[in-house]
């Protein structure tokens, strides 16, 4: 017979290991597998469709209701929502033909309504006088042109919200669409920062794995689950933790007649700087009233897909990286190999920081012939004129060993400026906000930048170099991604002699990339003085040089 101590030891480690297996299913429920994302990992392009009866009135979905639609009225669209030229063949047929991998669709959003039939609700689109379940079509198209499905559901609901039950409602409902529908790839919740314990997540999540064990979800339901959800705007390089930026092709989610649509150039740059940052590219169409996508968006998106089919290899199933994105653009790489996305030539010359492969070939895949120079302290692109691309110039390069194995370096090559990390200050900053101060265009980072408040039109920013120092050159840009780029229209730059500023030059607009070089000078405390600004003035980086070399 075992003594009380060997039994209480028997005890003890079977509710260890009951403990650890309790933990490792809370694991596996409240995380995918790594298995289950490699899929999404290498298809970086879906499609997002934000679409409803308010398409009948071209105004936002969700957030126009009680803004400029009455509750009353906007509740009550549904009623005469009738899209007969729906065809849900033809929607993946657009995503396909644009080189997306995966479509995710607004089941519910906000306002409450049902794109399926559901059991838990009339307000849903079989009550419209078109009747058909949507959700059922979309996942049936999806599945027959093996396009990756997924839901966006709103936890929020404007009309139930509050009401005793909700929570059992609102997982009734994924019960539903994770159980009735096929295989769901992806769960995309938009909890609106609502809390875990809020949604009760925890036991969501459980329900939802159970039904579909290897879906993927997202970070919006109080949980991080399994990838972040940057919206309308760029995430910062992240090799760490899944993402994917969700934007909108046109002005709003939901469609809105004679909306201004994105450039050809806008979207290729965009899904091209996402995937450089190792991230994934949700892009949203809006449909409109009659269930068509908008043949402008169609056509924008075909042309999308054009240039995936020549360049795709340099996006699918890539990492971001080896170089992170900096303004010359972005770097992607796939084993051995590293692809330079040139977006914009700061001048003849592209320099980046060496790495740690020799160079065995380059090519550029969008024609002609690249000169690539390696030395140990760096790595010098160039490529004639009349090679380079208006929407992206790809260099390839060939290394000796894993470009994905390099870790992630800065995507330029230090500034060298004698204001770097020095004290500044500014006639002002915008909101106050320390993100956006003055020492933030000195820090050598051209991913932050110094804001002046909104509405000034003049203004100045200022550096102290600590001793006085000899400078030749300075280096000044514009954040190029503000709604009015370019806001600069006449500036001096001085340094300080005793109380009096002194003005050493001087000039009509700064631009995107503006380099002064002038009779040097000694001084310690310099200032850049906006005399003229159509709005407040935001600047990314100010170098201050010492003069430059004979060979410039």
């Amino acid at each position: 017979m075992r003594s009380l101590f060997e039994i209480l030891v028997c005890l003890v480690a079977v509710g260890s290991a009951c403990a650890a297996e309790m933990a490792a299913d809370a694991k596996d429920y409240l995380q995918a597998k790594p298995a289950d994302m490699k899929w999404w990992r290498e298809a970086r392009f879906g499609m997002f469709v934000h679409w409803g009866p308010v398409s009948l009135k071209g105004t936002e979905i969700s957030w126009s209701r009680g803004s400029q639609i009455p509750v009353e009225e906007y509740d009550n669209l549904y009623k005469q929502f009738n899209p007969t030229r729906f065809n849900a063949r033809e929607w993946v047929a657009v995503a396909k033909a644009a080189g997306m991998k995966h479509l995710v669709f607004t089941t519910k959003h906000h306002d409450g309504f049902c794109e399926w039939d559901t059991k838990l609700t009339d307000y849903k689109i079989t009550n419209s006088p078109f009747k058909r379940d949507v959700v059922k079509e979309l996942a049936d198209a999806c599945r027959e042109a093996g396009i990756r499905l997924g839901f966006y559901y709103s936890p929020p609901d404007w009309r139930s919200q509050g009401q005793p039950g909700y929570v059992k409602y609102m997982h009734g409902h994924l019960r539903e669409l994770c159980g009735n529908y096929g295989k769901v790839d992806i769960v995309w919740f938009d909890g609106l920062g609502g809390s875990a314990q809020e949604w009760d997540a925890a036991n969501l999540f459980k329900m939802i794995r159970e039904l579909q064990p290897h879906v993927i979800i997202n970070n919006r339901a109080g949980l991080p689950a399994d990838f972040d959800t940057p919206e309308q705007w760029i995430g910062e390089f992240n090799r760490d933790r899944a993402w994917e930026t969700c934007m909108t092709l046109g002005g709003q989610w939901a469609w809105k007649p004679n909306d201004n649509i994105k450039s050809l150039k806008q979207c290729i740059q965009t899904l091209v700087q996402v995937v450089g940052g190792d991230g994934n590219f949700l892009f949203n169409v809006g449909p409109m009233p009659t269930g068509e996508i908008e043949p402008r968006q169609v056509d924008r998106l075909k042309e999308m897909g054009q240039w995936m089919s020549r360049y795709g290899k340099t996006i699918y199933g890539t990492r971001g990286g080896p170089y992170k994105p900096g303004r010359w653009g972005a770097a992607t790489c796939k084993g051995s190999t590293v692809y330079l996305h040139i977006l914009d030539w700061p001048g003849e010359t592209i320099t980046l920081p060496a790495l740690p492969a020799k160079i065995a070939k380059s090519s550029l895949l969008t024609g002609g012939k690249p000169v690539v120079r390696q030395t140990p302290e760096s790595i010098e692109i160039s490529v004639r004129p009349s090679d380079r691309q208006e929407i992206d110039t790809i260099v390839a390069l060939k290394l000796d060993s894993s470009a994905e194995a390099i870790e992630p370096m800065p995507g330029r090559m230090p500034s060298k400026s004698l204001a770097f990390g020095k004290p500044a200050t500014a006639s002002n900053v915008y909101a106050d906000d320390p993100a956006l101060g003055p020492d933030k265009a000195f820090d050598d980072d051209d991913d932050t930048r110094w804001a002046a408040d909104a509405g000034t039109h003049q203004a100045w920013i200022a550096v102290d170099l600590a001793k006085p120092q000899k400078i030749g050159r300075v280096v000044i840009g514009e954040e190029p991604d503000v709604p009015t780029p370019w806001r600069v229209r006449e500036f001096e730059l001085q340094y300080k002699d005793g109380d009096t500023w002194v003005t050493f030059a001087r000039g009509n607009g700064i631009g995107r990339r503006l380099v002064l070089d002038f009779t040097p000078i000694t001084a310690q405390v310099v200032r850049l003085n906006i005399l003229k600004a159509d709005e407040g003035p935001t600047i990314p980086e100010i170098l201050i040089l010492p003069p430059p070399s004979r060979d410039g």
